[in-house]
């Protein structure tokens, strides 16, 4: 009876060590490529770390038309009429209103969607999932950029491996940097 406590504080210990991130794994979301110096630098960047919190006065006058529609009003651009859908290049996806560094190109695929679409964000904290029912009839997950919260896109249970998601995003919630 002495080994059964033993055996059940064995296994707890084993289970909480599984659960420890080694360092750097919040930074080990970008797919196949894992994600260079520069980059893990920016995300690391302190100034990155603040809210970013403006009037809606000073966001219409940042942002154009579309992007505000997109981004502070929640709106959705049309499918395959965008300018990311089909972008093939190496590089990095930033919120277009704050410049939060949100998906690498290494996790976006092709979902037939019209919109982009990515199995993960370049790291966890660098978007927020709110739930969304502005869509009657429907609960879905809406993704926000956890920086300055803009309205990125949403995100549904039917991706690839190895996340089985997928973040359809809208291309005017975006800036695009190419990898050189």
């Amino acid at each position: 009876m002495k080994m059964i406590p033993i055996f059940f504080l064995i296994t707890l210990l084993h289970l909480s060590a599984c659960n420890q991130q080694e360092p750097g794994a919040a930074f080990m979301l970008a797919g196949d490529e894992p994600l260079d110096k520069a980059l893990k630098a920016e995300l690391a960047d302190p100034a990155l770390q603040d809210t970013v919190v403006k009037t809606e006065a000073e966001w219409r006058k940042q942002l154009t038309p579309e992007q505000y529609y997109v981004l502070r009003q929640e709106g959705t651009e049309r499918a395959f009429d965008n300018k990311y859908n089909s972008n093939k290049k190496k590089g990095v996806y930033y919120c277009a209103a704050c410049g939060n560094p949100l998906f690498s190109s290494g996790t976006k695929f092709e979902s037939g969607t019209g919109w982009p679409s990515f199995y993960a964000p370049i790291a966890r904290k660098q978007v927020k999932e709110v739930e969304d029912r502005s869509f009657p009839g429907e609960v879905r997950t809406e993704v926000e950029c956890a920086r300055c919260g803009s309205h990125i896109g949403h995100v549904f249970e039917d991706g690839p491996k190895p996340t089985g998601l997928r973040y359809c995003l809208n291309s005017a919630a975006l800036s695009f940097r190419e990898k050189k």
